[in-house]
């Protein structure tokens, strides 16, 4: 495998090392009554994200990517109101998570080369991977965002981290 494909995947998965690491914080951070908690009508719970993430990466990464049968229900990722606790989301999303870069790290050149047709898409193995992260990033986002608005405090995702050193 080239070095190059072997840096894209170590970057991929260090990306989403990153984002549940956040996303992890988020959680410890509120309560049970705020997982399903929605800002308004026409926004989704953090239960609702977690859901929608771990459906999404699984049709992406694992299903597509790893060339499984795709079985996803995304609109029962939206449509739920309760049914998971903060716990029982985080060990889901982290156990999908797992798969998914299990399933990177393990894929092939022609894997990633391979274009495949994924919801309405079409994607290359490679542009699976970074939809993946990328949508998983914006999520996290997402989390975070509601969190801070609902306790307004900073979340230390970078506590101990110099975020003003130069590059050198």
């Amino acid at each position: 495998m080239s070095a190059v494909i072997s840096e894209f995947k170590q970057n991929a998965i260090l990306r989403l090392d990153q984002s549940t690491r956040m996303i992890t914080i988020s959680l410890s951070k509120i309560g049970e009554d705020a997982v399903w908690k929605r800002p308004n009508e026409h926004s989704n719970s953090i239960g609702n994200l977690i859901l929608h993430l771990c459906g999404n990466i699984t049709q992406y990464a694992i299903a597509s990517l790893g060339e499984k049968e795709d079985v996803r229900n995304r609109d029962a990722e939206f449509a739920a109101k309760e049914g998971y606790s903060k716990e029982e989301l985080l060990k889901m999303l982290n156990n999908v998570v797992d798969v998914a870069k299990k399933t990177i790290n393990e894929a092939s050149e022609e894997q990633l080369t391979t274009k495949r047709n994924v919801q309405a898409y079409e994607f290359s193995g490679i542009g699976v991977v970074i939809h993946v992260v990328e949508h998983y990033s914006y999520h996290t986002g997402q989390i975070a965002f509601w969190v801070k608005l609902l306790l307004d405090q900073d979340l230390g995702f970078y506590d101990g981290v110099d975020l003003n050193e130069q590059n050198n």
